[in-house]
């Protein structure tokens, strides 16, 4: 983008100019606080010049990108070059999985091996290792998270895979990233990924829809349905809470503990800037960091309502301008970026953004793409004959 805003000063008749949407700004201007409440964290618990330095590398890496990915969407990009990677990405899910599950019966080793740019320095092993399979500890299940450094991650990137393949116009590749996206969810064992792969094409398909009266219509029936079989639809959204809850009963008490706790010390130490970084937590919550699986809690905690604030306008102004756009059939793309942010939105809830944003940084491309479209021209009767080549 740097280099076509150069080229747009030196050639102004032969370069288009650069247009950005006022959102993309918005994300901009809420990561560069980001930088501000991080510093200003640290100068406040005096954690020294370098780990400022060490701190900022981190935030180049995860909430800058954030910003930048969308920025790049404002590029001339065809998004079917990206919905066919990822249809080639499902394509190799389904061939290798298959013989990762034999890996558990034939004895192999967990991890095969690490990486030997762990030497360069990072989060922990998790993200450098090549995994075979892996055993959750708290239930004692297997489950598997090929190329993220987590299980949950994977179900993350398959329901932004998943999304992003029904974009593809090729039907044999199509069907090779939606199976592959499914198979992500399935094999990861997270319960918010099999949930959300459900849960929001739905959601997508009704907003798409909602200017058609058939639409309208039956949301009204649905509506006035739900009204007699309240109670009983309750009643099962209770139940079914409560089961979700109950799975993986060690991993709810560990993520609402460090919920609790990141709060509480927010609001008493920390209220505008936050602690600056991430500490390690009590054997409560088995020594994970104060300030991970929770990007609300973990923002509140390590740079305070500033972050807080940072990223909720963002997320906010990009999910009503989606809305609008996705409900528009002269957007293209606009229910495939609706998809995107409410994905974001639904692993605030459970995973921290910014540390996996390297993993599905293809759909924050395709949700700048979305908020920089133009309209397109609504199909005429026989346009299309004269949009012919002669």
């Amino acid at each position: 983008m740097l280099i076509k805003w150069l080229a747009r000063l030196d050639h102004p008749e032969e370069n288009e100019p650069l247009a950005i949407s006022p959102v993309i700004w918005l994300w901009i201007a809420g990561m560069l606080v980001m930088e501000v409440s991080l510093v200003m964290g640290h100068v406040d618990f005096n954690l020294g010049v370098a780990m400022i330095i060490k701190s900022s590398i981190g935030w180049a890496k995860g909430w800058a990108a954030l910003a930048l990915y969308p920025l790049a969407g404002c590029l001339p990009i065809r998004s079917k070059i990206i919905s066919r990677a990822i249809c080639i990405v499902g394509l190799h899910t389904l061939i290798i999985t298959p013989l990762l599950l034999l890996t558990p019966n034939l004895g192999l080793p967990q991890v095969l091996y690490v990486s030997p740019l762990r030497a360069i320095g990072g989060p922990g092993n998790e993200f450098f290792d090549v995994p075979l399979y892996e055993i959750d500890g708290s239930t004692g299940d297997l489950r598997w998270r090929l190329f993220t450094p987590w299980g949950p991650a994977l179900g993350f990137v398959g329901n932004v895979n998943f999304m992003i393949s029904l974009l593809e116009k090729n039907t044999r590749w199509r069907i090779c990233g939606i199976t592959g996206s499914i198979l992500m969810c399935l094999i990861c064992k997270s319960r918010l990924a099999q949930v959300s792969i459900v849960l929001i094409p739905a959601i997508i398909f009704l907003v798409s829809r909602i200017r058609r009266p058939l639409t309208l219509i039956l949301l009204g029936f649905s509506a006035y349905l739900a009204g007699i079989i309240s109670p009983m639809l309750l009643q099962w959204l209770s139940d079914f809470w409560d089961g979700f809850k109950g799975a993986r009963a060690g991993s709810t008490r560990v993520r609402m503990a460090l919920k609790r706790i990141a709060i509480d010390r927010w609001e008493r130490e920390a209220p505008i800037w936050g602690h600056g970084i991430v500490e390690p937590g009590p054997h409560l919550v088995e020594a994970m960091p104060i300030g991970s699986h929770h990007t609300w809690a973990g923002l509140l905690f390590v740079k305070g309502i500033t972050g807080f604030v940072a990223l909720a306008v963002p997320m906010a102004a990009t999910l009503l301008d989606l809305l609008r756009r996705a409900s528009n059939p002269r957007y293209q793309l606009g229910a495939t970026g609706l998809a995107m942010i409410v994905i974001l939105l639904m692993y605030t809830f459970g995973e921290n953004l910014e540390i996996l944003v390297y993993l599905y940084w293809p759909g924050m491309v395709i949700m700048g793409m979305a908020l920089q479209e133009r309209k397109q021209p609504l199909d005429e009767p026989g346009a299309a004959a004269e949009a012919q080549p002669a």
